[in-house]
């Protein structure tokens, strides 16, 4: 392709996918040879706990041409999802969000959760843009992807200068922070890949510092078998008992190291309706107290009370319902049971309140649940020492 060709294209691209709801666009090379020392060191390590999938397909991460051969170029998108009506001003949402940690009697859902499952947004806008290719070059070869096969996609994005890689090993934008999606276009049109940026992270460290349960083992080195993200979503047995203490009332992923960071107060709202937070999910305060348009997390034991029919009906089509509704009830278990702990001694401390009276209830109501994971929760939850 000639090079003025690929400019124009690339123009196109950028413009496209505005238009699509991404907040930038970018091209990357395949060659990420650079980065598969640190993947295998990484897998050696067993970082990945029980991803099975992430030691499975081993270097295809790293050659994008070995996974879809012939792939001479990737097409790279970010997309915003801030709930469209998040009170960036001054940053407000951040407090609003770090301000849910200390209510121990609600659970936590990480943001990017709280709406329509991204996979299907992003697969289907990214579709979109390439039949938009299509229609001006004419058919080609392509492939999309958005967390959904080995694609080291932060490592495309830094490349293809979406961002650069922080030190919580998520990618970091100046006029975005961290709070957006990314995705990919293989392709085989060579393009010419747009120019990287510089780090912004300096001496801070306050995502590595702020991480309840130390997972961020270094900068740029996350152990995800520690990390409440993997806890709560990807891992499917009894979560480690010295773990769960120190994961407060996180009940589906965890936004910590995110809401800590200093870029993220330049964290941008998505214009798309996809994002805009459930009901099912959260309540909406519209409190003249407080602002208008907040999402307040649900009681824990609203979201106990859930049958297995409501937890479906109540999630679909958002990221949750992956996870099912034996893994919903063990994360909020351990929710309710750091929540009976608040006072750092045990759940038999008196006075209780009237909050930890309810839990105390709503998990006695599920001692004889026929799972032996949530049963097995519920019992810590409960337990009168701490582990």
């Amino acid at each position: 392709m000639h090079p003025a060709v690929g400019k124009q294209l690339l123009s196109k691209l950028q413009h496209w996918g505005e238009e699509l709801g991404f907040a930038q666009v970018g091209i990357a090379s395949i060659d990420l040879s650079h980065a598969e020392p640190g993947l295998l060191d990484w897998l050696e390590k067993g970082f990945h706990g029980e991803m099975e999938y992430m030691s499975r397909h081993g270097t295809l991460r790293s050659r994008p041409s070995e996974l879809v051969p012939g792939t001479l170029s990737v097409i790279t998108a970010r997309m915003n999802y801030l709930p469209k009506n998040t009170p960036t001003e001054n940053a407000e949402w951040i407090q609003i969000e770090r301000d849910k940690l200390s209510d121990l009697d609600r659970g936590v859902i990480s943001i990017y959760a709280r709406g329509r499952d991204y996979h299907k947004v992003l697969r289907q806008r990214l579709e979109s843009l390439a039949q938009k290719i299509s229609q001006q070059i004419g058919h080609f070869g392509y492939r999309v992807f958005t967390d959904s096969a080995p694609v080291l996609e932060v490592e495309l994005a830094e490349q293809s200068g979406l961002g650069w890689r922080g030190k919580h090993t998520l990618l970091l934008n100046r006029q975005g922070g961290s709070m957006f999606f990314l995705g990919e276009i293989y392709t085989n049109i060579p393009l010419e890949p747009t120019p990287k940026v510089q780090s912004h992270c300096g001496s801070c460290s306050s995502c590595i510092d702020v991480c309840p349960t130390a997972a961020i083992v270094a900068p740029y080195k996350l152990d995800a078998r520690k990390c409440i993200s993997y806890l709560t979503i990807e891992h499917p047995g009894p979560i480690p008992l010295e773990l769960r203490p120190k994961m407060g009332n996180h009940i589906y992923g965890c936004d910590d190291c995110q809401t800590i960071c200093p870029w993220n107060k330049y964290a941008t709202p998505s214009g798309l309706e996809d994002f805009d937070v459930r009901a099912a999910l959260m309540d909406t305060v519209e409190q003249k107290q407080m602002v208008k348009g907040v999402s307040e997390s649900k009681k824990l034991i609203q979201y106990f009370s859930w049958t297995e029919e409501e937890f479906e009906k109540n999630t679909s089509g958002t990221p949750i319902r992956r996870i099912g509704y034996e893994r919903w009830l063990r994360n909020i278990a351990v929710a309710m049971g750091n929540a009976l702990r608040r006072t750092g001694h045990t759940v038999f401390e008196y006075p209780i309140s009237v909050g930890q009276m309810q839990i105390r209830k709503a998990l006695e109501g599920k001692t004889q649940h026929p799972s032996a994971l949530v049963r097995e929760h519920v019992t810590w939850a409960l337990g009168d020492k701490e582990p």
